[in-house]
């Protein structure tokens, strides 16, 4: 099984940037897949962005585009998400997710390992 520990949330004003990170760990198959979701209060969890383990694949949701970027370091283990001009609509608890394969998925039912998550609060 693969741990994955989110860090790098907090609370920010509207218009403000934060980078969020994901370390893998434990048993990690390869190639892997890895992503981000959100969930707001009284919200379903929803697709954030993905990126595949040769990292030339990074889909986003559109509510996201242009204003967030997923990338992978060299070692694989670890995925970052840069968040600019954040917007009250992004508070959520993000939550990175891996999947075994090559290609990426905006299904949350296709990612068999999470991490506990961590909060981003935009203030207006």
């Amino acid at each position: 099984q693969v741990q994955l520990v989110e860090s790098g949330g907090g609370l920010v004003q509207a218009g403000g940037s934060l980078r969020l990170s994901c370390a893998a760990s434990g048993r990690t198959f390869t190639p892997y897949t890895m992503a981000w979701f959100r969930q707001a209060p009284g919200k379903e969890r929803e697709f954030v962005a993905a990126i595949n383990w040769r990292g030339d694949s990074t889909p986003y949701a559109g509510s996201v585009k242009g204003r967030f970027s997923i990338s992978r370091k060299d070692t694989k283990d670890t995925v970052y998400l840069q968040m600019n001009g954040l917007k009250p609509e992004d508070t959520a608890v993000y939550y990175c997710a891996a999947r075994g394969g090559w290609t990426t998925s905006a299904q949350s039912t296709n990612y068999s390992d999470w991490g506990q998550g961590t909060q981003v609060t935009v203030s207006s």
